[in-house]
């Protein structure tokens, strides 16, 4: 079935409405009719067969026939990815990566090193969280990835200072992947392209992080923000 997005769910009485976005997806792009059957999923986890009963200008009405079990599961592991502010469609690729892999929670970051500037990137988070949305419609995932406000390296590493399972990767300084212990909830920093600044290294040692080094290979950012999260998945999630 066809998969839509309806926040907040089903009524009391059944009926679920969608929105504007969905409603000309459903109409224009789809061409669907009365008296067909969809999917909706509530961001939340939950996901139902409904049946469409109106398709109007702005608004899709629907009654739900059943509730259904999500094609993809939620993995065990409450993963956050906060990775370093990369440019335009490279940051894109990690958003919906990251949904696919089942990331729970998405925090860009200012860091010294990134090309974009934190005012810029705040502009750009209505996109990602759209990105979001259309990587878990396709992936199977009913739970949203959340999607924070981009924040300076400085800053998160104060509101996560003492915390356990932070991990930062970093191309140098740090201690070997099989030091890592497995936890439910764990929290991944990723960096930019121009890697990490000394200070910054140094800050996130003082509050605490777990620093990672993987070998000697050398990825790019997006490309190290993605495989990080997979083999995170990998050892202490559900792919496998």
């Amino acid at each position: 079935m066809r998969r839509f997005y309806a926040g907040g769910g089903p009524q009391q009485n059944g009926s679920v409405t969608l929105g504007v976005d969905e409603t000309r997806h459903i109409r224009d792009v789809l061409r669907l009719r009365i008296g067909e059957e969809i999917a909706v999923f509530d961001g939340l986890g939950r996901e139902f067969a409904a049946r469409i009963d109106e398709i109007l200008k702005k608004e899709t009405r629907l009654t739900v026939i059943r509730e259904i079990d999500p094609a993809a599961p939620e993995s065990n592991l409450d993963l956050t990815l906060a990775a370093a502010l990369l440019k335009s469609e490279k940051f894109d690729l990690v958003v919906q990566k990251a949904v696919e892999l089942g990331v729970t929670r998405l925090i860009p970051l200012a860091t010294r090193r990134t090309d974009v500037k934190l005012k810029d990137a705040g502009k750009r988070v209505e996109r990602w969280r759209k990105i979001a949305l259309e990587a878990s419609k396709q992936c199977g995932r009913a739970c949203l990835m959340d999607v924070a406000e981009p924040q300076e390296f400085a800053e998160f590493c104060r509101s996560r200072n003492g915390e356990s399972g932070v991990i930062l990767f970093a191309e140098r300084s740090g201690s070997l992947f099989s030091e890592i212990n497995a936890l439910p909830k764990m929290t991944a920093v990723t960096g930019p392209e121009g890697g990490w600044d000394d200070a910054e290294l140094e800050l996130a040692k003082n509050v605490g992080f777990s620093l990672i080094t993987l070998g000697g290979r050398i990825l790019r950012a997006e490309t190290a923000a993605v495989s990080i999260v997979s083999i995170l998945q990998h050892r202490f999630g559900d792919l496998n």
